[in-house]
């Protein structure tokens, strides 16, 4: 089993695509892969921040302070979709549905500049490259994924220590906001959800300060996995029973100060997890 380690600072959207990993390293610039052997970072000037694959394979990525999606070329992310005239703040996590349609953070604020917190959005950019704002009014968006038969969509409110679900209408807006999972009264109230992933028995949440990665189901904690002194970012499936989970080393500090200074480093752990109905 490979081991991912190297060089990261602070790992984001990690996606699995045709036996290869990809994620964004936003604080330190990079896009890691091993899609072409060896694990290696590849060095951006504008670096994204959430990543998806399109219907028909190509790598998209919510350039952060872009206010664009941007499409991989094997160099450099070029412009999919201009999101300039609706986005209010940097860009976060990113997830897409069979059909093409991406939905994406507005963070609303920029907390690394010491902006104050004021809520976000949740922005929807059509197959056809068309934008809309999907929903208002959402703390510190953050980890996006469908669940069920995609008809619902939950996002984690960081500063809300919560998941939040919208049903996903026709033509795509969001309606039918709901609590999907109070994680500060189902884990602890050191909980502050990052990214997310949906599988058949729940969906995965990682909850950085509150050291653990946890699958829960509407308002209930199916189990939860301590991660000791680490910080569990975000993480992702490869559809089979493996999840990767990046890790954030702040080696003691707090995690603003880790951040501030860039001390910190990620690694990814690869976690053997039961599949929906296995109970060996």
């Amino acid at each position: 089993m490979k081991e991912y380690v190297a060089g990261m600072t602070w790992g984001e959207g990690p996606r699995w695509q045709r036996g290869a990993l990809w994620l964004s390293d936003t604080q330190g610039g990079k896009l890691w892969t091993d899609h072409d052997g060896p694990w290696r970072g590849i060095p951006l000037d504008a670096v994204p921040n959430g990543l998806w694959f399109l219907p028909d394979g190509r790598l998209v990525g919510a350039m952060m302070h872009q206010r664009r999606i941007g499409v991989w070329t094997g160099e450099q992310f070029d412009t999919y979709a201009d999101l300039s005239a609706v986005a209010t703040g940097p860009l976060g996590d990113m997830v897409g549905d069979p059909h093409g349609n991406l939905y994406v953070d507005d963070v609303g604020f920029a907390a690394h500049a010491g902006e104050p917190l004021r809520p976000g959005r949740l922005l929807r950019v059509a197959a056809d490259g068309a934008v809309h704002v999907a929903a208002e009014d959402v703390e510190f968006p953050n980890g996006l994924a469908f669940v069920g038969d995609g008809r619902t969509l939950v996002v984690a409110e960081t500063t809300r220590q919560r998941l939040t679900a919208f049903t996903v209408a026709d033509d795509g807006a969001l309606t039918d906001r709901r609590t999907y999972a109070d994680l500060a009264h189902l884990i602890g109230d050191d909980v502050r959800p990052d990214g997310i992933w949906s599988t058949q028995d729940g969906v995965w949440v990682a909850t950085t300060t509150g050291h653990a990665v946890a699958l829960v189901r509407e308002n209930e904690l199916v189990t939860s996995i301590d991660t000791g002194t680490l910080l569990p970012i975000a993480c992702c499936s490869d559809g089979g029973n493996r999840l990767f989970v990046t890790l954030a080393d702040t080696h003691g500090l707090p995690l603003g100060e880790a951040m501030a200074t860039k001390a910190v480093h990620t690694t990814v752990a690869l976690l053997e997890v039961p599949k929906a109905g296995d109970t060996s």
